[in-house]
């Protein structure tokens, strides 16, 4: 179990829920994408954002962009093992086996995650099949920042 920050990180990400998809927004209820909505989370829990993103386009990982969100995740969240992930966890996922992480999203109980994407609002979705053969990684909110 994530213990208290995943339950707060899960209470939080529900929150957000209904929120418009927009394009590296990250404000509850006004707009936010997949990266906006796990940075509205963090803020929750911290207060602070650890760092800024730069601009990025929406097809960054598709052009070459390495492995920006998988690097950062390993910098600020703690990694754990894909089969340990549970309520109010990061789940990172890559559209194809070759690309970059590019998406990631809030693991909700039961086989459930928060997330925003191109298109929809912050939504509850199954982690089904598709999703669960894209895992690239699974992140535990930190009990501490070290900030």
């Amino acid at each position: 179990m994530s213990g208290e920050i995943g339950r707060r990180a899960l209470a939080e990400a529900r929150t957000w829920i209904g929120t418009p998809y927009r394009h590296q927004a990250s404000a509850k209820g006004a707009g936010a994408d997949c990266l906006g909505l796990v940075r509205g989370v963090w803020r929750a829990l911290y207060g602070v954002e650890p760092e800024t993103p730069p601009p990025y386009a929406p097809d960054w990982a598709e052009r070459g962009g390495g492995e920006t969100l998988l690097t950062a995740a390993r910098h600020w969240l703690d990694e754990i093992p894909i089969n340990e992930a549970a309520p109010g966890d990061v789940l990172l996922f890559r559209f194809a086996p070759a690309h970059p992480a590019k998406h990631c999203a809030i693991q909700a109980p039961e086989g459930w995650m928060i997330h925003a994407w191109q298109g929809r609002a912050v939504c509850e979705t199954a982690i089904g099949r598709w999703w669960r053969r894209r895992r690239a990684g699974v992140f535990r909110f930190p009990q501490e920042t070290g900030m």
